[in-house]
């Protein structure tokens, strides 16, 4: 059997959808699974096991320059990869008007249909398209997290019940960058490495960050308790802040700007993450890596982990209003099982 998986974006969401390949795959031994994702998310899908050609596509820029000759070229392109197979099964995980766009573009089998959600969930975006293109709308829970949301769209849609093993399948590559030592410091190859927790501070929504000034506490916490911290950006702006969090701390490597692949890759090789609500977190708990997810909002039930707020063992979340405060954070992350890690 050959399934296609349309899920487009964002970041988090392309995350939350990796469980439901690795139930199809445990469910159906031999399916052969696709997925047509944003260009920028390509290599993250690259890493999850299970995916066989990922699709990339261009979406987001091709719509503000839909009249251009490239666009109408990289278009063509996108199409005729799209085209090149016929499904059994095609899965709008998305259930916008732009993904309803691709699962109709893409082909079926005689035999084959195109399954999306019937109904928005709450907090979840949802557009009607999704539902009048697919030959089965399955109607969903309103109230459910999103990594469930995909599980459950796909069992359905497919026949088989969700698999009680929660399993990301995200495998890191051999991308994974190493901090260099200062210049003019003499190097001992004989000194014990600490290893690295990462702070990931950035995020594209300014009401879900933190407070610079925690983040140093946090930073100075976890440099008392042995570790050495690290710190991801991916703006001029984020690694402003990763250098002013760095200059207060005693032992800190500010991350060099890095694809997604090489960042994913670095990440896995951390002792654990603190980190606000973001693409780069949901990383984090798909690579199984001790972690604090830190919320503002009382949305933790949807995106967070899976024991958030309720059981400490080495994942969770921590929310408060207008948001948590550095001690509640330290707290939650000296509850957690947190192994030391191979660098």
């Amino acid at each position: 059997m050959r399934v296609l998986v349309v899920k487009l974006s964002s970041l988090g969401d392309v995350v939350h959808a990796m469980p439901a390949v690795q139930d199809l795959r445990s469910a159906m031994p031999g399916v052969e699974v696709d997925w047509v994702v944003e260009r920028s998310f390509a290599p993250l899908v690259a890493r999850c096991v299970g995916v066989g050609k990922v699709i990339p596509c261009d979406l987001r820029r091709w719509r503000k320059n839909m009249w251009q000759s490239q666009t109408r070229a990289e278009w063509a392109v996108f199409k005729s990869e799209l085209r090149a197979e016929a499904y059994d099964a095609i899965i709008d995980l998305q259930g916008l008007a732009k993904s309803a766009l691709v699962s109709k573009l893409a082909r079926t089998t005689p035999q084959g249909r195109r399954f999306a959600m019937a109904n928005q969930t709450d907090g979840s975006a949802f557009e009607a398209p999704t539902r009048w293109v697919a030959d089965v709308a399955i109607a969903l829970e309103p109230h459910v997290h999103a990594v469930a949301r995909a599980r459950l769209l796909c069992a359905q849609a497919l026949g088989y019940a969700v698999p009680q093993a929660l399993q990301y399948g995200l495998q890191p590559g051999a991308l994974a960058v190493s901090p260099k030592p200062p210049i003019g410091v003499p190097v001992n190859p004989f000194a014990p490495r600490k290893p690295y927790v990462a702070l990931v501070h950035g995020t594209s929504r300014a009401d879900k960050q933190w407070p610079l000034e925690n983040w140093v506490v946090i930073g100075k916490c976890l440099n008392l308790a042995g570790f050495s911290v690290a710190l991801a950006h991916g703006s001029p702006t984020e690694k402003a802040n990763s250098v002013a969090i760095a200059d207060k701390l005693q032992e800190a490597w500010v991350w060099p700007s890095m694809g997604l692949d090489a960042l994913t890759d670095t990440m896995a090789r951390c002792a654990g993450v603190v980190g606000v609500d973001s693409g780069l977190s949901h990383i984090a708990v798909a690579l199984g890596l001790p972690h604090v997810q830190i919320y503002n909002f009382d949305t933790a039930w949807r995106t967070g982990p899976d024991n958030a707020q309720t059981t400490f063992t080495h994942q969770c979340s921590v929310t408060g209003s207008p948001h948590p405060d550095a001690q509640t954070v330290w707290q939650a992350w000296e509850r957690l099982d947190t192994p030391v890690l191979c660098q």
